[in-house]
């Protein structure tokens, strides 16, 4: 006869785990709800991965973009591109136009008209080789606003005879702007261009301290310049006046050629 033993057995082991189950299906129901609610938390607060790889980047840039404070000591910054420099002006000042006439030889000759005569010439060679020039008046009105390259004022010595050695020429740079470059470059053409003697030693306190110097503005290189005597050089400084414009002349170009390079 086969015996049930096995069957039985089989048949009363789920009685036994409903019978668990019942006992603690509060605990099960727990266990449920809160692997449902950990899902659901997890989800709801994880971003897709395309989301998480633009915060990702966001996060790197913002790191990237924070200010990083590194002390740099102080040093010149030295200009590596030389600016262009603005249109060439010369002024050219004609001694005592416009106001007397300066020195005054016996037979009528005046000092106003030397200065002129030189003054006018000077401009035009200059203009001939292209360079802008002006002439202005002893007191010009132009003085505060002129913005030039630089001015050479024109004058004469003393028509009276003082001894044999009252022949030459001199000049005086501005102390209110640095003009020795146009003072040296004029002094050397005009005595080359002359070959007169530079008298140093006569230069006069109406020459260094010259009123144009203090009505020009500042920056604006200027000298004056006695061409010669009225007396023992009036051949020169009449007849034979291209001599010294050729030396004014040559002298302005060398400062232009100095300061600012061939032309």
């Amino acid at each position: 006869m086969r015996s049930d033993y096995g069957d039985s057995n089989q048949n009363t082991a789920y009685p036994f785990m409903l019978h668990i189950l019942g006992r603690n299906i509060p605990v099960v129901i727990f266990l449920v709800v809160a692997f449902v609610g950990m899902v659901a938390v997890y989800l709801y607060f994880s971003p897709a991965d395309a989301s998480a790889e633009v915060i990702a980047l966001g996060n790197s840039m913002d790191s990237l973009s924070a200010p990083i404070y590194k002390p740099v000591p102080d040093r010149q910054v030295l200009q590596r591109v030389t600016q262009s420099p603005g249109p060439i002006l010369i002024g050219v000042i004609s001694g005592h136009k416009g106001f007397g006439g300066g020195s005054l030889c016996a037979d009528g000759l005046s000092e106003a008209q030397v200065n002129q005569n030189i003054a006018e010439k000077v401009v035009n060679r200059l203009q001939t080789d292209g360079i802008k020039a002006v002439l202005l008046d002893e007191f010009d009105s132009r003085f505060a606003t002129f913005a030039g390259t630089a001015v050479v004022s024109i004058h004469a010595d003393s028509c009276d005879y003082i001894n044999d050695l009252a022949t030459g020429y001199k000049i005086a740079p501005s102390s209110y702007t640095d003009s020795l470059a146009l003072e040296a470059c004029l002094e050397q053409a005009y005595g080359e261009a002359t070959q007169l003697t530079y008298h140093a030693n006569t230069i006069t306190p109406d020459m260094t301290d010259y009123h144009a110097f203090r009505e020009l503005p500042q920056g604006v290189p200027s000298v004056i310049i006695e061409v010669g005597f009225m007396n023992l050089d009036r051949e020169m400084l009449t007849t034979n006046a291209d001599r010294p414009v050729t030396g004014v002349v040559n002298g302005i170009e060398c400062y232009l050629d100095s300061v600012i390079g061939e032309r």
